[in-house]
This record gives C-alpha cells, sequence and structure tokens, in this order.
C-alpha cells in the first residue's frame, strides 16, 4: 500500500496503541464516538497529537509557491489502495479536475518523514496529500473564504476521514488563511500542461478559471474533433460557460464540455471577446430554448448564463 511510507505507518500504529485513538490526515485512523478531532491549543485547532510544533519559522507569507512542470508520474503511488474500507483509483496522467470541498493540515508528526513519492515531508514547504491526485503532480488550491489562492506540488497520499478533500503544509494553510482552524472549505484544480506553461512563460493577469461552480471530479470525453474558434458570432441568444485569457484554456474545456453536450443543440465554440476567449453555445431561437440549454448542463454539473448577441 502506497500511503506515507513505512516509517511513517510505523508510527502510527505505534501511537494507535498508546494512546488510544488518534485522528489523523494521512493514517486513516478514526476517532472514538465522543472525542473530539482537534486538540485545542493558542494556535487553533489541529488533529490530535499533530500540530506546528514549538517553532514556527517567520515570514511564512512570503514563502514562494511550488513552481509547477510537468513531471513523469510515479508507478506506486499510482497502484490502486483500500483504507478504512474505502478503495482508492488514482489518475494516472494529467486530465481535468476540479472539486470543491474541505481542507485540512497536517503537521510535525510528519516532518521529515517520507511522503508516498519518496520524498521527506517539510511542513513549511509548499505540498499536499491527496487520496487520488497523480503524484506527482501541482495543483491550484483556492480559499473559499478568503479568496487567496496556493499553488502546491502534489507527493502524498491522505486525508482519509471526515469527507476531507486535500491535506497541506502548515505554511499552504497558512498562507490561505486556515491555519488556525485547522481546516476550510478550498477548491482544488489540477494543473494541466497549458496552464503550467503559461505560468512558466510568466503570463500576467489573474488566472480567470472555470465557470463550475458545482464539485466536479472528471469529464468523459466525447470524439476528438477539433475545437471551434470564430471571430464573430450570429445574432441571438447565446449560453456562456467561461471566459479565459489563455486560448489553450479555452480549448482544454471546450473538450470536456463537448463530451455533456447534446447533439441537439447549437455547437459550442471559443470566440475572442474584448481580449477574453469566451465558451460560448448557440446561438438558439429564443431566450427559453437557450435557458433550456443551460439547464441541461447545470444538471450534470457545469454552470452557465444566458447572453444576448
Amino acid at each position: 500500500m502506497s500511503l506515507r511510507r513505512t516509517s511513517r505507518a510505523f508510527i502510527c500504529a505505534v501511537l494507535a496503541l498508546c494512546c488510544g485513538t488518534l485522528v489523523l490526515s494521512g493514517c486513516g485512523t478514526a476517532p472514538k464516538k465522543g472525542k473530539s478531532r482537534y486538540h485545542k491549543k493558542k494556535r487553533g485547532g489541529y488533529y490530535l497529537d499533530d500540530g506546528p510544533g514549538n517553532y514556527i519559522p517567520p515570514n511564512l507569507d512570503k514563502v514562494p509557491d511550488a513552481v509547477p512542470r510537468v513531471e513523469k508520474i510515479a508507478s506506486g503511488p499510482s497502484k490502486p489502495y483500500t483504507v478504512m474500507g474505502t478503495t482508492y483509483t488514482p489518475m494516472t496522467s494529467l486530465s481535468y479536475y476540479k472539486e470543491r470541498g474541505i481542507g485540512s493540515w497536517y503537521g510535525r508528526k510528519f516532518h521529515g518523514l517520507q511522503t508516498s513519492s519518496g520524498e521527506t515531508y517539510d511542513m513549511f514547504g509548499m505540498t499536499a496529500a491527496h487520496p487520488t491526485l497523480p503524484i506527482p503532480s501541482y495543483a491550484r488550491v483556492t480559499s473559499l473564504e478568503t479568496g487567496k489562492q496556493v499553488i502546491v506540488r502534489v507527493n502524498d497520499r491522505g486525508p482519509f476521514l471526515s469527507g476531507r478533500l486535500i491535506d497541506l503544509t502548515y505554511t499552504a494553510a497558512y498562507k490561505l488563511g486556515y491555519v488556525n482552524k485547522g481546516s476550510g472549505s478550498v477548491e482544488v484544480e489540477l494543473l494541466l500542461p497549458d496552464e503550467i506553461d503559461r505560468i512558466r512563460s510568466g503570463s500576467s493577469g489573474p488566472y480567470t478559471g472555470s465557470a463550475v461552480t458545482k464539485p466536479i471530479s472528471a469529464f468523459k470525453l466525447g470524439p476528438h474533433k477539433s475545437p471551434t474558434t470564430t471571430a464573430s458570432v450570429a445574432g441571438g441568444y447565446y449560453v456562456q460557460f467561461g471566459a479565459y485569457q489563455d486560448v489553450g484554456n479555452a480549448k482544454s474545456h471546450l473538450w470536456r464540455y463537448r463530451g455533456l453536450w447534446s447533439s441537439d443543440y447549437p455547437a459550442i465554440k471559443v470566440v475572442p471577446d474584448s481580449g477574453m476567449h469566451k465558451l460560448l453555445a448557440g446561438p438558439f431561437a429564443t431566450k427559453e430554448d437557450a435557458a433550456d440549454a443551460r439547464q441541461y448542463m447545470l444538471d450534470k454539473g457545469v454552470d452557465g448564463f444566458v447572453v444576448k448577441k
């Protein structure tokens, strides 16, 4: 099983025998009924018998994000595994992933131990543990409470308790603003090669993301056809699904939305408009027809809005 590696699993087992019930992000040990999941201290909530330790480096907000690059996915952490009766099947390629949920962090208990990638865990670095994202890969994590964003390198497995989505380092959680609470609502998006290229090229301007508002783990892709790009659109009603600065991002989302889109509707197109690349479907004869198409995609977890051209 590829979790925190042997040293980490051994420590978890010993502590479980000595202390009874522990709640750890990577060990996946369930708490006893009536026991608090957190150990309350001045610095806020964190996992029982874990925490930041006595020394916290200054200026953690100045720690740079992980610099993404396309790396070869490791075979070991890519194998299916089972924890607490749940089987996880890791992703084995860089493909669309965007999900919302609860983010937590893990600290001194695992500081200096091996991660699932074989690297040493540094709680003051910019890495993350996730049950199924490729190892290694890079993800953008956005706090839905503060709006702050970080980019982390996924190199570990977990968390496995309480429906948590991702475990960050102390520093990453600090930069997002939830380190003292122990957890917070986040959105996690796997960075794909086109977005990695944009970041590494130093493209200016904020990342616009997509118009998805519901948690979506993956899309079923339809037949590969060349994405349509047009400089103008005819008059009528359209459904807009997103606006992107980078045309590569727009086309990437177009592939996925086409896999969900009904062939009975007018095609989805990438339309340049005022320096952006918009995903528009249409034209529809009436506003009601466009609204029906919007609802069709909303039922599949993709939100948009009706516009008139």
